[in-house]
């Protein structure tokens, strides 16, 4: 693509500043570790923030720099901060640098779809990471099969009421996420068929805010009149935010919440009793999984994918790789410690400790 030199170095310098103030999120090295050079490709990820879950920071990001590093690949990995135009501007200055693959986690499919479409008229591939990027241009799509975590989900609380009579609440995650879309629909199809419960409210919660959480369960929980004997709530972050409110009404423990991502407090709050269930997806197998195609992409190769999923706004079947999810109960719960997703000393630290002896850790 044919473009001043004028233009170029504009766009550079204001994309370098506008990511200098963007501080500390970064990440870039080249194949031996040390920056700059590289192998036949350079890999840039867009993490999308670090308040709507704890796992993008604290695994997903060094699960990707473990696989990059020993696959001797060039990478940079940064964090949007829950920001598109910060997104959209990390991704120019990507593609300026010379990545080759792009990989994001988008904030919604508008921004995502335009991400993608700018990096694609330069040469560059694209991944959806996570989640999928509605009208978007992906080469292909990584992640967990998001139905099947809802299928979980709902499952889980299905047990947890044990067939008596329930009003249940549904607090969806962000209504411009894919993926959550696809968590209730699966959890849905579960509790829409079982007779003994009743939906008595359902809202979903703007970017995954857990502030925002708070303030819209309580206002379901009150239009109830707190006749509430369950809650859907789609990962451990909202869980904990419903948790709060049923404290609240001195309710925890006797209502059964639902949860997402096995994180150090949906654990624990399983371990207290005041969550029946949380959905374990191995930030360590979804990264790898990343860097498999990643580095396909890089090296010209084609990927190797185990599914297709549809988008209908597209109207178009991504080529995925679609890996399965864990339903987590106390009684499983070492699963996550064995496979690494969480350290066991973590989890049962202070007054945990007692509660992890007592479930048989």
């Amino acid at each position: 693509m044919k473009r001043t030199s004028t233009l170029l170095v504009t766009t550079v310098v204001g994309v370098s500043m506008a990511l200098t103030a963007c501080g500390s999120n970064s990440d870039s090295q080249s194949a031996d570790g040390a920056g700059g050079g590289g192998g036949a490709g350079k890999v840039g990820v867009i993490l999308p923030d670090t308040k709507s879950s704890v796992r993008w920071e604290t695994k997903d990001r060094p699960a990707l720099e473990e696989a990059f590093k020993n696959a001797g690949v060039e990478y940079t990995i940064q964090n949007a901060e829950g920001s598109a135009d910060t997104m959209t501007t990390i991704a120019d200055a990507m593609i300026a640098d010379g990545v080759t693959v792009l990989a994001i986690v988008n904030l919604d499919s508008d921004s995502g779809a335009s991400i993608q479409q700018k990096a694609a008229s330069q040469g560059v591939k694209t991944i959806d990471y996570d989640r999928l990027t509605l009208g978007g241009s992906a080469d292909v799509y990584v992640s967990f099969d998001n139905t099947i975590v809802g299928e979980l989900q709902g499952q889980g609380l299905v047990d947890c009421l044990g067939g008596r009579p329930a009003n249940v609440v549904f607090l969806n995650g962000s209504p411009t996420d894919n993926n959550a879309t696809l968590f209730s629909g699966g959890a849905h199809s579960v509790v829409d068929a079982t007779p003994s419960i009743t939906i008595v409210g359902e809202q979903a919660v703007p970017d995954w805010d857990n502030d925002q959480a708070v303030t819209i369960f309580e206002q379901l929980y009150t239009a109830a009149d707190g006749r509430v004997d369950g809650v859907y709530a789609a990962n451990d972050g909202l869980a904990g935010s419903v948790i709060s409110i049923l404290e609240k009404n001195r309710r925890a423990g006797q209502v059964p919440v639902t949860g997402q991502d096995a994180t150090v407090e949906g654990l624990q709050n399983i371990l207290a009793g005041t969550q029946c269930m949380t959905v374990y997806k191995s930030a360590t197998e979804e990264a790898n999984a990343l860097a498999d195609v990643a580095i396909a992409l890089a090296n010209g190769e084609e990927p190797t994918t185990t599914a297709t999923s549809r988008d209908d706004t597209g109207n178009r079947d991504v080529p995925s790789v679609l890996l399965t999810p864990k339903s987590i109960t106390k009684d499983n719960i070492n699963v996550v410690f064995d496979d690494g997703g969480q350290a066991k000393d973590e989890v049962c630290a202070g007054q945990f400790a007692q509660m992890c002896s007592a479930a048989g850790m």
